[in-house]
């Protein structure tokens, strides 16, 4: 619903809360002394739009300059609504020279703006580059742009060429008293000054961009002119008088020439023209007051000319006489007739009873004026001047200064009270709070640019610093503690009040032409004006105003109107009557959530009890003036009331026909942070003033109830309606526009970055990243209240989308936003995004969205009690801000609480919607996975079983819900480590495929944490096969020493007492352990495992003693891993191996013993554990004797049944190396003979490493002595082969066994020598000498057994020595021992023939 607007206009002040010194100064020095008898002109203030300002598509639009100066000092503050600019406030200052009335005007040319200055003794000129030429493209999207002061700084201001010295006569004093310029079409500057001695000089600069010389001319009052050229004029001639000396002058171009007003002492206003040099006309403006004889003879003082030139009405002039009591304007024509003669037409004379006219400004309509009243109040009105009734000026509802008592209550805290009153956004500029703060400490130190919350902490040190230097008992009650309190803070505030009051003086007036906006120019900050809703304004007007009025746009009726206007005088008379301490009990009752209508019942009562004016009496009369208050109520209501029937905010697109350079600029329409901060303190301005109306209307209404028929014409029915209907309207009200009221004054806090983070990722979460309020154009403002925050981020784009949309004109772009109208309507839609009766929920989503969780908190518990509107949405952000603060039970209680209400609001339905196709038909369920993925993401598992077992019961029909929820549930118990739980919901799940991922999860997960006996000990009921695939394909898949799958899997055996199985996982575990953990600690294992397998075997009986054997190198299948393809890409298939391995317990046996002989290898030679690892018996016995493990070599040759020869080879070569190696070679003998034991131990010194070798070789022969002595005959082979002599105890053993193999051995190597000697024994020994050292038992006789002789070595033997020259001599001996042997052969061998 559109509001309706008034006539009257209310005044938004636009001052920034920064503390930031914003203004560059700069210094203009031409040498000039100060003026003797100079006068002391007022502060003043103007402004400058852009002729462009009023168009969307330009870079210009919304953008004027605006200026004020003080003595000899100027302020130049370009201003934009659209965007904000950067270096945009200059100030200059003129040494020794002061600023004249009318000094400063602003000129735009095609490609510059030219600020023209005039002091009292000189003019300057500054070329500043236009806007349209500052930036590449005309498309500016940027929330921040340079001002056209950015590069004030490299203009040489005090140039010749830009400056001049106003040229003085000799004997003169005092200086000009006003002023005008302007820039002709050919660029000159011109500078209208007024002569102390009258007449009127004009200084005369060339264009910028050429040279030339500055040129002066004087207007005098005769008709003779006098051009002067250079610097200094002629003596000026002609008749002078004090009524010549010009108050007010302004300028007008008309067809290549410029008008020269004049408003003079005299009362005379006369036109000059520059090209003719003549004055054109004189006309005395007191014809046109009445009334005036005692005028005449008075000279002017503050007579004041305003020019306004339009196409249909041409140049009109406004002439404002000063006379005491009664000011006049009157408003003139020009008219041109024939001969270049004009004369001035009558418009109208408006009369004000003001007496203090500060400025005025003329449009072609209106005359805007700005007094200060006795009271030093501001006053503003405006008034047409063609058409109005009675000449009735229209209001302007200024913002009054700060209450200048602070009302404290008995619950309060005077510090906070303070603190909050001057920290308001809408109270105090922060410049006012730095000087006062500067004062207050006495101006012990300077106070830098602070942050608004650090100000804050400032001014609470300095005040309480003062309270405590001042105290002088030590002890006083809590009463006095507050009574000083009070006294040092109101202290305080006075100071800020007075600061503020002075900031706040008002200078001038600007009215943009082109939009028609008015700004109010104060002496430290600028005010808008703003159409005033007509419900407001019939609040605020003046009793004069009111009391004069007899219909309002608000009713159509007439009666209707003149009820409401009765109605309406009434509330004013409850408005005097409720004190202060009435309304800060009604407004701590709307704080504190207790019931509106109670509140106005006990502020009625007191009325009554403390009626001592008769107010409640002249209510009652009043009251029967009114025919019929319901029909009045009810459009009272109606109007403020702002609940659409639509969603107002929704998501409101730009019509997509619309060119891009409308969207653009659109979009950045009212952006700026001054705009933001006007349109956001109307609304709050508008909150204010119907809060309190409201607050009188319901008061009102409960006295009407108290008086009944005494003045209800309509009786019973319309007490009823009251009592039902309109009371409990009014009260929703009044909650509406207190909750209103509270977030326009609420600051949003600043938030660091980590928790931005943090809150963006809930968002993504909760899949609202991509919401409108997540725009990152930020404002600027620092601080900014939370309703700017909103409008800023959100509500503006929408808003200004939704105003065009609705407009009917074709091409919005070249459309002029007329101020009224379109900052109007943008409040109004404002107001009705944050209405709470609205269906749209964009605001408590803007402040989720931007970690406003405290005011979020305080929003939600504003509208708790009485709206229904978003019910659950509004718990939800409640459990979002308990969630960001920590408190997890009171959040999740929230979220359960909005579940209710999800399928009825829109917040909560686009938080359920979902895009996946498969989407949760419940949309509660898919609100519950919204909010455990939240709960998950901020880790808060005990909230997520919680909801998760809640959602459970709404899941009872749809299996694949139920399913997630029990895998979360037991996701969370087990991260919890709650593993009974976690297992109980296992096996709840309903869905197989995520209960094996559940079962594979808690086994890998206790197996980290090592909790093995709850792993085993659970029962496992139809998962047996389940949990041993998964342990087994764990135990294949991951390192073998990191982690101890078969491990568990034998404990996991052993507790159900299958040992087979157990015993088979501990062989498996051995292999692979001996294949891929070939280390010292791996070898270890393996001989553990075999052990343990060994021990499991020994427990069964020993027919079901056995296992088939894992195979040996398999790659085991892992879950995840990809099937091996081929060429083609198809499946290779594994073949299919049918035999089966079995092995007994004697196998597993022989590979314990193995896998020892492994370990004993690398103890005693570490870097063989990576070979040992898979060798085999075989290797293992080289690997073994290399080291000199011979014990374990021989035991292991003994169990696989391996002969003993590469031991005893082994053991021989040692034995060599040590009797010919060196000290070295002894020393690191000693470790290896350690590891074997030795049958007998000697231990005399003379034992050194090569004998005990020696004698642990003869030990082994000893122990390992075969009938064939093989073992003796490879140990003479290996020593033979070296050319080591054999010692004599091995060619006695061995001779004792087999004397022909030695002699072959002896033969084989060339030892003829021995093999000789050998023979000769043999021989001996078998005629009976030594015979039992050959292992003879009887030696050669007829009666003993037969006796042999190697005869095909003794021949070889025998042979050799005969081809030796060298051994004749053993050769003879030989033969002759053979021939003794021959002959007693033959002897025996009769004998024995004999003896047969």
């Amino acid at each position: 619903m559109a509001a309706v607007l008034e006539r009257s206009f209310i005044e938004i002040c636009g001052f920034e809360r920064e503390t930031l010194h914003r203004f560059r100064e700069i210094t203009v020095n031409l040498g000039l002394n100060a003026l003797s008898g100079g006068f002391k002109f007022p502060d003043s203030a103007g402004g400058f739009h852009y002729q462009e300002s009023g168009k969307l598509l330009s870079i210009t639009s919304n953008r004027f300059i605006h200026w004020s100066t003080s003595g000899d000092t100027v302020q130049l503050v370009e201003q934009s609504l659209d965007t904000n600019l950067l270096n945009n406030a200059v100030k200059i200052k003129f040494t020794h020279c002061t600023l004249l009335p009318g000094g400063v005007t602003i000129h735009e040319t095609m490609n510059n703006v030219v600020v023209l200055i005039v002091t009292n003794q000189s003019v300057h000129r500054l070329v500043l580059p236009h806007p349209t030429h500052m930036y590449r493209s005309e498309l500016v999207t940027e929330l921040q742009m340079q001002s056209i002061f950015t590069d004030i700084g490299k203009l040489s201001l005090q140039d010749p060429a830009h400056s001049a010295i106003i040229p003085t006569v000799a004997g003169q004093t005092g200086g000009p008293s006003t002023s005008t310029a302007w820039l002709s079409h050919q660029g000159e500057s011109h500078y209208a000054v007024a002569s102390p001695a009258g007449g009127i000089l004009v200084i005369t600069l060339p264009p910028h961009d050429t040279q030339g010389t500055v040129s002066v001319v004087e207007f005098k009052r005769s008709t003779v002119m006098q051009k002067l050229a250079g610097w200094m004029p002629t003596a000026i001639r002609g008749e002078q008088s004090s009524g010549d000396l010009a108050l007010s002058l302004a300028v007008k171009e008309l067809e290549e020439d410029s008008f020269i007003f004049a408003l003079c002492q005299d009362h005379k206003l006369r036109m000059w023209s520059f090209r003719d040099q003549a004055c054109l006309m004189e006309a005395d403006m007191l014809e046109y007051m009445p009334a005036c004889k005692g005028v005449k003879r008075m000279a002017g003082q503050a007579h004041r000319l305003r020019l306004a030139f339009s196409s249909t009405t041409g140049l009109c002039l406004a002439v404002y006489l000063a006379v005491p009591q009664r000011g006049q304007f009157t408003v003139l024509q020009l008219v041109a007739t024939d001969n270049n003669r004009y004369s001035l037409d009558h418009i109208s004379s408006l009369f004000s009873t003001q007496e203090s006219l500060v400025d005025f400004v003329l449009t072609s309509t209106d005359i805007w004026g700005l007094w200060v009243d006795d009271s030093n109040t501001t006053v503003v009105k405006y008034i047409n001047f063609e058409h109005n009734t009675a000449g009735q000026w229209n209001q302007v509802f200024v913002q009054p200064p700060p209450e200048e008592e602070i009302h404290i209550g008995v619950d309060q805290d005077p510090r906070e009270t303070y603190l909050e009153v001057l920290f308001s956004p809408l109270r105090f500029t922060a410049f006012a709070i730095v000087k006062a703060l500067q004062i207050y400490r006495r101006g012990t130190e300077k106070v830098v640019d602070l942050p608004w919350e650090t100000l804050k902490k400032e001014v609470t040190l300095a005040v309480e610093n003062e309270l405590q230097s001042s105290v002088t008992e030590f002890e006083f009650s809590q009463e006095e503690y507050r009574q000083l309190q009070v006294e040092f803070w109101s202290k305080f505030y006075a100071c800020c009040l007075q600061y503020q009051e002075a900031l706040a003086m008002p200078l001038g007036l600007t009215v943009n032409p082109h939009t028609t906006m008015v700004c109010l120019l104060k002496k430290g900050f600028v005010s808008y004006l703003l159409p005033c809703f007509a419900v407001d304004h019939l609040y605020l007007s003046y009793d004069d105003y009111l009391f004069s009025e007899d219909e309002t746009p608000i009713a159509e009726d007439p009666e209707v109107g003149r009820d409401i206007l009765q109605l309406v005088q009434c509330l004013r008379l409850v408005s005097d009557a409720v004190s202060g301490d009435m309304a800060y009990e009604m407004e701590k009752a709307l704080e504190h959530l207790q019931s509106p209508e109670r509140a106005a019942e006990l502020v009625l009562e007191n009325m009554l009890a403390n009626d001592t004016d008769n107010v409640i009496e002249d209510i009652q009369n009043k009251l029967q003036d009114i025919r019929n208050p319901t029909a009045a109520m009810i459009v009272l209501l109606r109007e403020m009331d702002l609940e659409t029937d639509s969603e107002t905010g929704g998501e409101v697109l730009l019509t997509p026909g619309q060119s891009l350079n409308v969207r653009i600029n659109l979009s950045q329409l009212y952006s700026s942070s001054a705009a933001v901060m006007v349109v956001c303190q109307a609304v709050c301005q508008v909150a204010m003033t119907r809060a309190l109306f409201c607050r009188d209307l319901l008061i009102l209404q409960k006295l009407y109830l108290r008086l009944g028929d005494n003045v209800f014409l309509g009786g019973g029915a319309q007490l009823l309606q009251l009592q039902q209907d309109l009371i409990p309207r009014s009260s929703h009200l009044l909650s509406s526009y207190h909750l209103l009221k509270h977030i326009s004054q609420s600051l949003a806090s600043s938030i660091p970055m980590d928790t931005i983070d943090a809150n963006l990722q809930h968002l993504s979460v909760l899949e609202l990243n991509d919401s409108p309020a997540l725009a990152t154009n930020r404002s600027v403002l620092s601080p900014q209240t939370v309703v700017e925050l909103f409008y800023q981020t959100v509500a503006r784009k929408a808003i200004i989308s939704q105003i065009y949309n609705q407009q009917q004109s074709p091409s919005p772009g070249s459309a002029v936003p007329h101020w009224p109208q379109m900052v109007s309507s943008v409040v109004n839609l404002l107001a009705q995004f944050l209405w709470p009766n609205n269906p749209g929920f964009q605001f408590p989503e803007c402040l989720m969205a931007n970690c406003q969780y405290t005011q979020l908190q305080e929003y939600v518990r504003l509208i708790g009690p009485w709206c229904q509107v978003n019910v659950g949405s509004c718990c939800f952000m409640l459990g979002q801000c308990y969630l960001a603060n920590g408190e997890g039970q009171k959040a999740l209680q929230s979220f359960q609480e909005a579940a209710t209400e999800v399928e009825k609001e829109e917040f909560l339905m686009r938080l359920t919607s979902t895009e996946e196709e498969e989407a949760a038909a419940i949309p509660r369920l898919q609100y519950y996975h919204k909010v455990l993925r939240l709960l998950e993401d901020v880790e808060l598992p005990e909230l997520v079983i919680q909801l998760a077992t809640l959602a459970i019961t709404e899941a009872v029909s749809d299996v694949r819900s139920q399913a997630a929820l029990w895998t979360r549930i037991f996701k969370h118990h087990l991260e919890l480590g709650h593993n009974s739980q976690a297992y109980e919901a296992l096996t709840q799940n309903p869905d197989s495929s995520r209960q094996l991922d559940c079962l594979r999860q808690l086994v890998v997960v206790l197996c980290e944490r090592s909790q093995l006996q709850d792993l085993v000990q659970f029962s496992y009921v139809n998962l047996h096969d389940e949990v041993v695939s998964i342990i087994e394909s764990r135990a294949r898949a991951v390192d073998l020493l990191s982690h101890n799958y078969y491990e568990l899997l034998y404990a996991f055996h052993i507790n159900r007492h299958n040992y087979r199985k157990a015993g088979t996982v501990m062989f498996e575990f051995g292999m692979r352990l001996g294949r891929e953990v070939r280390t010292q600690r791996g070898l270890q294992k393996q001989v553990n495992c075999y052990l343990a397998a060994l021990s499991c075997l020994r427990l069964i009986r020993p027919e079901y003693a056995w296992i088939v054997q894992p195979t040996s190198g398999a790659v085991y299948e892992r879950p995840g891993t990809s099937p091996k393809r081929n060429y083609d890409g198809e499946v290779t298939l594994d073949p299919v191996k049918r035999q089966v391995d079995i092995l007994e317990l004697k196998d597993l046996e022989k590979e314990y013993i193995l896998a020892r002989s492994r370990l004993t290898l690398a103890q005693h030679h570490p870097p063989s554990a990576a070979i040992a690892g898979s060798a085999s018996a075989v290797e293992m016995v080289s690997l073994l004797v290399q080291t000199g493990l011979f014990d374990c070599a021989l035991s292991l040759c003994q169990t696989f049944k391996l002969p003993f020869t590469p031991v005893f080879e082994g053991l021989a070569f040692k034995c060599i190396k040590l009797q010919y190696g060196g000290e070295e070679c002894q020393n690191e003998a000693w470790n290896w003979l350690a590891a074997n034991q030795l049958s007998t131990v000697i231990t005399t010194k003379e034992s050194s490493a090569t004998d005990e070798a020696w004698r642990l070789l003869a030990s082994y022969l000893e122990s390992h002595a075969s009938p064939s002595a093989q073992y003796h005959r490879c140990v003479i082979n290996k020593l033979l082969s070296h050319g080591v002599p054999l010692p004599d105890w091995l060619i006695n053993a061995y001779k004792g066994v087999d004397a022909a193999a030695l002699l072959r051995l002896y033969l084989n190597y060339d030892l003829l020598d021995a093999a000789a000697e050998l023979v000769l024994e043999y021989v001996d020994a078998l005629l009976g000498k030594g015979h039992q050292y050959f292992g003879i038992e009887m030696p050669l006789s007829a009666t003993a057994p037969l006796v042999w002789l190697p005869y095909t070595a003794i021949d070889q033997l025998l042979q050799s020595l005969n081809e030796t020259q060298t051994n004749a001599s053993v050769l003879n001996k030989l033969r002759d021992k053979l021939d003794d042997y021959h002959k007693l052969v033959a002897q025996t061998t009769r004998r024995r023939v004999l003896a047969q």
